[in-house]
């Protein structure tokens, strides 16, 4: 029977492509890989904890762009993003095709590996652009714009370019409240941050308090719902197409739908 082998890392791009070239180097395929802290599986024979080095990663990554297009490694980084269960297996066996194959194979839909990535790559972008389109910033007292998000996915990452040349005269934070952690812009350079629980439980009930808000927030919030609620005619209200174009989820950080 062959043995079932698992491989643990920092749960990070770079550690994955580490994983990737760990594999090649000692010529042992992972049946799992998983991060660092999470549960093993009941049984297995053998597990190996793959350290993050970055020369590593960088030439798995300078071999996958002599053979992939730049949109196709973009995809790949975007399903790792997804968290979805076994990503790692799923890109694991795709970067192995790759490497593998004489030819390229990221149009090759009849295969089932290269099929689930271009899908879960068009869901985690359409995410992206759900998250630019549905964030509202909130100004609080000390001037900095806050907005609360909790995507699918953990893509507040790949919205940052567009804030930064949209709000690039404002220092603001985009915080992920599935994940706890949040992009902070200071107008020179965007860090991660995060926040104690008590702290983070008065941004992120849904639209700021007035006694954690300026004044002008205030203000605008309250002209923002009174518009939104005249701009509606109730003749054509329908509460089935408003969640198609504006799911749900997004509601509770949506000052209008407070």
């Amino acid at each position: 029977m062959k043995p079932f082998v698992i491989f643990t890392y920092d749960k990070t791009f770079e550690g994955f492509l580490s994983c990737v070239f760990f594999s090649y180097e000692q010529k042992i395929k992972p049946d799992c890989i998983q991060g660092e802290y999470e549960p093993k599986p009941l049984f297995f024979d053998y597990s190996y904890h793959i350290i993050t080095e970055e020369e590593k990663s960088k030439r798995v990554w300078k071999s996958l762009e002599s053979k992939l297009s730049p949109f196709a490694r973009k995809m790949l980084f975007n399903v790792w993003l997804s968290e979805v269960d076994e990503v790692e297996a799923l890109l694991f066996r795709y970067v192995s095709k790759v490497i593998d194959s004489y030819m390229s194979i990221e149009m090759n839909f009849g295969d089932d590996d290269v099929l689930t990535v271009s899908k879960i790559a068009k869901k985690v972008g359409s995410e992206a652009r759900k998250v630019i389109q549905f964030v509202r910033f909130q100004q609080t007292k000390d001037g900095i714009y806050f907005a609360p998000v909790a995507p699918r996915y953990n893509i507040i990452s790949m919205t940052v370019n567009h804030f930064r040349k949209r709000f690039a005269d404002q220092e603001w934070i985009i915080y992920d409240t599935n994940r706890k952690f949040g992009l902070y812009y200071d107008l020179a350079e965007v860090n991660e941050v995060t926040f104690v629980k008590k702290l983070l439980d008065a941004f992120t009930q849904g639209a700021l308090k007035d006694d954690k808000a300026s004044e002008s927030e205030v203000f605008f919030k309250n002209l923002w719902k009174t518009y939104f609620q005249h701009l509606t005619i109730k003749e054509r209200f329908n509460p089935q197409l408003q969640m198609q174009k504006m799911p749900k989820r997004y509601w509770k950080y949506l000052s209008e739908m407070q």
